[in-house]
């Protein structure tokens, strides 16, 4: 679909933004005329660049080529409606997966959040709007957070699922459309690497409630949700993947072993769920099955399709409290991913940067 088109990813400096650009890079979804990553970050992009020069030398031809001829780092701030504007003036394909994230932070700093999550999201469906920019697909980013929000990064993200979803009518030509999902194995600032850390330095390794749980899905996974998207989405959908869930202690045991580190319960923090959920009880009934994902269809009428047929979730709610993984398939899981060690992390993205 992407071949000899221009593609923009705001918030390519992030965990999922990078494996996202490598992953285009390496052409699984054709080759680009340009991709061009769009962050306020200029230590990340240096870093970045100087990490994709070195995989350039040591992959194959077609990503060395990618890298030397298509990708463009450009700084600008997803909040500012001009340097949009300027990044995707010439945009046939936008992915957005800025975001502020951290759920105390956003409930210290709400105001914040809203800049990010809404403002940023209005200002893309804006700039097409305005100038009547030919893109043809756009592709946000949201969390299960956004299902049923009880805290301030889940309602922006909620909203910015609603404004990806009214895009569509203001902006006909172009697709809007999202996905959603849980935790993502061992992005930055998740719960893998805490406790990578915490074990490393002897103790004790912290969780919120002995029955929290949470959906994980590892970040290449993450990736293929938006891929799937990208090519089976209509108008104002959000793509949910089916994926494990685990109680987060049975996860803080299994990654401890035979360390001898102590757990302690320290409590929920602000804003913080027990259970998350990727799909709504009221969602459900427009929900449809794609393979390995639930498809929640648009809530504006004019979006709907005259027919479909149900999930199996239909007044039901998909959430982590469901089918739980035992402990030998929360480290079967981690095994798989080379998640028990914590250099395995950097190794992990090394190798499937190469692949």
């Amino acid at each position: 679909m992407l071949t000899d088109k221009n593609v923009v990813v705001f918030g390519g400096t992030g965990s999922l933004g990078k494996l996202l650009v490598k992953r285009l890079l390496a052409g699984e979804c054709g080759k680009p005329k340009k991709l061009l990553i769009v962050s306020r970050d200029e230590a990340k992009q240096h870093f970045m660049r100087l990490e994709f020069q070195q995989l350039a030398v040591a992959t194959d031809e077609l990503f060395y080529h990618n890298y030397q001829r298509v990708l463009q780092f450009h700084i600008g701030d997803i909040r500012d409606y001009s340097s949009v504007r300027t990044a995707i003036r010439d945009a046939d394909f936008v992915f957005n997966a800025a975001a502020l994230k951290q759920v105390p932070a956003c409930e210290y700093f709400p105001y914040e959040a809203v800049l990010t999550n809404i403002v940023g999201a209005e200002n893309i469906a804006r700039a097409i709007r305005e100038n009547g920019l030919p893109v043809h697909t756009v592709i946000g980013v949201s969390t299960d957070k956004a299902c049923k929000p009880v805290n301030v990064m889940g309602m922006t993200k909620a909203i910015q699922e609603r404004i990806y979803g009214r895009a569509n009518l203001d902006c006909p030509e172009t697709r809007f459309a999202c996905v959603r999902y849980g935790n993502v194995l061992a992005s930055r600032g998740s719960v893998i690497p805490l406790f990578h850390e915490q074990i490393a330095c002897g103790g004790p390794l912290t969780i919120t409630t002995e029955t929290m749980t949470r959906f994980l899905l590892p970040l290449d996974h993450a990736v293929d949700t938006i891929f799937a998207c990208l090519r089976g989405a209509k108008a104002g959908e959000i793509y949910v993947p089916k994926c494990p869930a685990a109680n987060i202690k049975d996860l803080a045991e299994v990654m401890i072993g035979d360390s001898g580190v102590a757990l302690k319960v320290i409590g929920i923090r602000p804003g913080e769920k027990e259970h998350e959920a990727l799909v709504s009880d009221e969602e459900s009934y427009r929900t449809v099955e794609r393979g390995d994902y639930y498809v929640v269809l648009p809530i504006l009428p004019e979006l709907q399709p005259e027919t479909f047929e149900p999930s199996s979730l239909a007044g039901e709610e998909y959430d982590s409290r469901k089918d739980l993984m035992d402990k030998k398939q929360i480290k079967e899981l981690l095994d798989k991913n080379d998640l028990l060690r914590p250099h395995a992390i950097a190794v992990r993205m090394k190798e499937t940067a190469k692949r």
